[in-house]
């Protein structure tokens, strides 16, 4: 099946790359642990920033948690996708020989070997459409957070710029307000810092968001390429294939019928030649009566028989 375009191990290779990016950031925030903690813990005023940011980050990591345990999923597609390739490729009795019949290529070939046997027309476009659509239910909790996280920076810096005013609304009334400045230094620290979290997080969802769409992408593409070049011919009689069947029956009837006229006229020489021999043995044996009555003759006078 070389002219199938699959990449058997995406799923596989965008969860590793997945790791190595997280330990990256795990790295980068240990080094930069002094600055982080300034933004964040440092001299807070209020709760608003860590609770703005731990909504965030709690968001973002359902949405990985998700991301990841799809990705565990398609790489199991994967490997029973390269398992039924290696089965198709070997010629096997058992097309699904190590093949989990919950993957999406087992039920595809057990759903076209049952429209088969229930002699069902088969429409691809159907069974594309409706696998597209099923597919596309899974990524909709990663969609909903992809388009979600960049909102909560800005609902952070929103309600951290309120805190700023509120504190610059005080520090007017009284202009030897200190609390009144330290909330407007408190609401705009929030302000950057959620704005940061919700940035650095849009950005490592947004890219692996865009793999496991590239993922999937490539799973189902490969799917309907098996059963386009390979399941569809021997599970579906189409037209053009039914003609061509027809054509080389009605060739075969062609031959049979010039056999059968070459048997007759062999038949009819031989019914001449058994004619002509019969003709033969019959003209034998009137010479072999008429030489019999003349040896009779010829004993009777030498015995001196009488005529009975």
């Amino acid at each position: 099946m070389d002219t199938i375009y699959f990449q058997r191990h995406q799923g596989r290779n965008s969860l590793f790359r997945m790791i190595l990016l997280a330990i990256a950031v795990a790295a980068l925030i240990i080094w930069k642990i002094d600055y982080i903690n300034s933004v964040y813990f440092r001299d807070q005023l209020t709760a608003t920033g860590w609770i703005v940011n731990g909504a965030i980050i709690a968001l973002f990591s359902l949405g990985i948690l998700k991301i990841i345990l799809t990705f565990i999923s398609y790489s199991r597609e994967e490997a029973a996708l390269n398992r039924f390739i290696k089965n198709m490729d070997s010629n096997a009795d058992d097309t699904l020989k190590g093949v989990s019949k919950k993957s999406i290529i087992a039920r595809r070939y057990l759903t076209l070997e049952k429209l088969h046997e229930t002699h069902t027309p088969v429409n691809q476009s159907a069974l594309a459409s409706t696998l597209v659509a099923s597919e596309s239910t899974r990524n909709s909790f990663p969609r909903f957070i992809n388009n979600t996280l960049i909102l909560t920076g800005v609902f952070g810096t929103i309600v951290s710029l309120s805190l700023a005013l509120i504190g610059a609304s005080d520090m007017l009334e009284n202009a030897i307000n200190v609390n009144g400045m330290g909330m407007i230094v408190h609401g705009m620290s929030t302000a950057l810092s959620t704005t940061i979290t919700a940035i650095a997080c849009y950005m490592f969802f947004g890219y692996f968001f865009v793999k496991l769409t590239d993922v999937q992408t490539n799973l189902i593409s490969a799917i309907e390429q098996v059963t386009a070049t390979h399941l569809m011919p021997r599970f579906q009689m189409q037209t053009d294939n039914v003609l061509y069947e027809f054509t080389g029956l009605i060739r075969s009837l062609q031959g049979l019928v010039s056999q059968m006229v070459q048997s007759q006229s062999s038949f009819q020489n031989a019914e001449k030649e058994l004619t002509a021999s019969a003709e033969v043995f019959r003209e034998h044996v009137a010479g072999m009566n008429q030489e019999l009555a003349d040896i009779k003759g010829i004993l009777r006078i030498g015995f001196r028989l009488g005529e009975k």
